[in-house]
């Protein structure tokens, strides 16, 4: 197996050819990673919503071969869909809960419906991204996270007791407690390839102790066919959607909103180590690596299947452990998967790990998506307001849920809709961020020109005003002018200067807070990354007479901003730089 040492050099960027081989046998690697997850999350999914053994069968091959399908996608880049790099995709814990409550309520048919909704959802999500980035904040979507953690712990719990009757009335709570303690412990003590495969070793060591107890039957495996298709587990979709629907709907489309805010931390992580120099992060590449998201959830509703979604450690992880990011390794990894899912055999065995193995990996998913909320929110620092917000939004959804307050105010068909905690739980997220920032938010200024360099004028004009309408002294309105001189300079070098009738529009956004004042400049345009060009300027150690005029403006700007950032989306580029007030 490739795989390489701790601080080496990458061996392959997305854009470089590896061999063959060692991109399958990289590839075998991330489908090992991944396909006890995929198997079952869709297993414990469809046994919580009640459903039967060839439901089951039929999902784990759709899930796989749609999987493996994005996957591929995801590693190469048409047009507006894939990332061009490892992205390896499948069902995730993230749509449990919800899946679970419509397979209960109105089978794979009402799955279906609800997951194509979504798919709705999170397509007009990715294209409206520029303007959610203000509404679907870090701190919304951290408490979300943390409320879908906490919805989906009684299905794990739940499958702690699925023992047969024969087994000892101990059997559930100690294995599932001996598959925790191995998982804790690999996770800690191993290290390398060992910690890789740790959650793999910790299902096997709780299978283990359950065919001690005999609560591990493997007549299903010896039935299973070692090649062939499952027959359809699916009745179709439901285009006659009911209350069930409607009352479900609005928690398909927090969690898809939520999804899309969590891919892109799932695809700027990937970027990060996939290439050799740091590089400033390519959100025209999320936008494709999200449109190809969208179209998997759109996927798994035509198949009546949980929805896929980018696992977010593992490509991160697989590229980490062998140093090889090629693309190659995305193709090899979505041929495996429609490999393997004409092979019944190998799915019978995973799907036949006893109910409290299940548990407890589904706890361990849990605990590690829980995490994940909770630096979500404190990655930029945790402020009274965003304590208050995460607080109360996470209160409110743990307490509604399962509750019967909305079925006593609206009736059985329409109280779901308000029992449901983690869309009460969003909402209050969503009310309380946008009051927080209302109640605290200092002077906001606007500004519309065009992308010309006859603007500067009007700029200068905009931003000396605002510059005294704070109270900043001329030092500082100076060094705020220059900085949205400089970034409007910037913006032009990468392209040309338009005539009056035919420029862009540039649109310049100022907000004061505390000490500091924040420049967005939002404008329709598509070229090289400032924040690239930027980390570069360290790097260089050319003299002032051998610099270009562009370099010149930019390290003017890096001169007078105290931070600078770039993010590129398809039809839009949004230049983001702070500039700090007299001290």
């Amino acid at each position: 197996m490739a795989s390489r040492r701790a601080g080496q050099p990458l061996r392959y960027e997305p854009d470089e050819p590896c061999p063959p081989l060692l991109a399958l046998g990289v590839g075998f690697q991330g489908i090992m990673l991944v396909l006890a997850t995929m198997v079952l999350v869709v297993s414990i999914t469809a046994r919580a919503g009640g459903q039967d053994d060839s439901y089951v069968a039929w999902a784990v091959f759709a899930s796989l071969v749609i999987g493996g399908g994005l996957t591929a996608l995801q590693a190469g880049r048409f047009g507006r869909l894939g990332a061009g790099h490892i992205l390896i995709m499948g069902p995730t814990v993230n749509y449990v809960s919800v899946s679970a409550l419509a397979l209960a309520a109105g089978g794979p048919a009402l799955l279906a419906s609800l997951t194509v909704a979504a798919a709705i959802f999170y397509s007009v999500a990715s294209g409206w991204l520029p303007l959610l980035r203000r509404v679907i904040t870090p701190v919304v979507s951290g408490a979300v996270l943390m409320l879908i953690a906490a919805t989906v712990v009684p299905v794990a719990l739940d499958r702690v007791s699925e023992v047969p009757d024969a087994a000892p009335s101990a059997t559930g709570p100690a294995v599932a407690l001996v598959t925790l303690m191995a998982f804790v412990l690999l996770s800690l003590r191993a290290s390398g390839s060992w910690r890789i495969w740790s959650p793999l070793i910790a299902i096997a060591t709780g299978c283990a102790l359950a065919a001690l107890f005999g609560a591990y039957d493997l007549q299903p495996v010896r039935d299973a066919s070692w090649i062939g298709l499952p027959g359809s587990g699916f009745p179709g979709l439901d285009l006659t959607p009911g209350v069930e629907f409607w009352s479900l709907l609005p928690a398909f489309a927090v969690v898809a909103l939520v999804g899309t805010v969590k891919n892109i931390g799932d695809c700027i992580a990937v970027q990060q180590v996939s290439w050799r120099k740091p590089r400033g992060t390519d959100f025209r590449r999320v936008q494709g690596s999200l449109n190809t998201n969208g179209i998997g959830i759109l996927l798994a509703g035509l198949s009546g299947t949980p929805p896929t979604s980018v696992y977010s450690s593992s490509s991160p992880s697989l590229i980490s452990f062998t140093g090889v990011a090629a693309r190659r390794v995305g193709y090899a990894v979505g041929m495996l998967m429609v490999a393997l899912s004409l092979l019944p055999k190998l799915t019978a065995v995973l799907l036949t790990i006893p109910g409290p193995v299940m548990g407890a990996y589904l706890i361990t998913a849990i605990g590690l998506l829980f995490v994940t909320g909770i630096q979500t929110v404190v990655a930029d620092g945790l402020d009274r307001g965003r304590a208050l917000t995460v607080g109360i939004a996470f209160a409110l959804g743990v307490g509604l849920n399962n509750q019967t307050i909305g079925a006593d105010l609206l009736g059985e068909a329409w109280g779901p809709l308000v029992d449901n905690g983690m869309l009460a739980g969003a909402l209050a997220a969503v009310a309380i961020d946008r009051l927080v920032e209302l109640t605290t938010r200092g002077r906001r200024a606007r500004c519309e020109v065009g992308l010309r360099l006859s603007a500067a004028r009007d700029i200068d004009r905009f931003l000396h005003g605002f510059a005294t309408d704070i109270g900043w002294d001329e030092t500082a309105g100076q060094r705020l002018r220059s900085a949205g001189e400089e970034t409007l300079m910037s913006l032009l070098q990468q392209g040309d200067d338009h005539p009056a009738d035919d420029a862009p529009t540039l649109i310049v956004v100022a907000r004061h807070s505390g000490a500091v004042v924040e420049m967005e400049f939002l404008a329709v345009f598509d070229h090289e990354n400032l924040a690239d060009r930027l980390a570069h300027l360290s790097e260089e150690s050319q003299s002032a007479s051998g610099m270009e005029e562009g370099e010149i403006s930019l390290r003017l700007l890096r001169h007078y901003a105290s931070s600078v950032n770039h993010q590129k989306f398809h039809g839009l580029d949004v230049v983001t730089v702070q500039v700090r007030g007299t001290s």
